[in-house]
């Protein structure tokens, strides 16, 4: 089974849109479904079989408002640089870095209290 990650993502017009991510592959869409469709389809799995978890995005212990709004801030400065063709400073990759693998293990370990408090 192949695991995907969803995560909602906010333009710089303060649009959101979905992410999936699994592995290397990612694709967006307008909404989680529209996302995961796409990415099932850019990995080619035709009898694709998951089980999918939709927590709301707000701040928690895990991950904090704080974080959050630096994951945001973050974000747009890296669409900004994307888009002129330039790239973040180190300092500011290697912090968006962080915090998405923060963000990503908070997730992770939110899901296995659901599976847990489910069995």
């Amino acid at each position: 089974m192949t695991a995907v990650t969803i995560l909602p993502v906010i333009n710089t017009n303060g649009e959101k849109s979905y992410r999936a991510i699994a592995g290397d592959r990612q694709s967006i869409g307008q909404t989680a479904g529209q996302a995961l469709d796409a990415l099932t389809a850019l990995l080619g799995e035709t009898n694709f079989s998951a089980l999918i978890v939709i927590q709301r995005f707000n701040p928690d212990e895990l991950f904090t408002i704080q974080q959050q709004t630096r994951l945001s801030e973050l974000m747009n400065l890296w669409r900004t640089a994307r888009d002129r063709g330039q790239n973040l400073s180190p300092q500011q990759q290697a912090e968006l870095e962080s915090l998405v693998e923060a963000e990503l293990k908070a997730a992770t370990i939110r899901t296995e209290v659901l599976v847990q408090q489910s069995i």
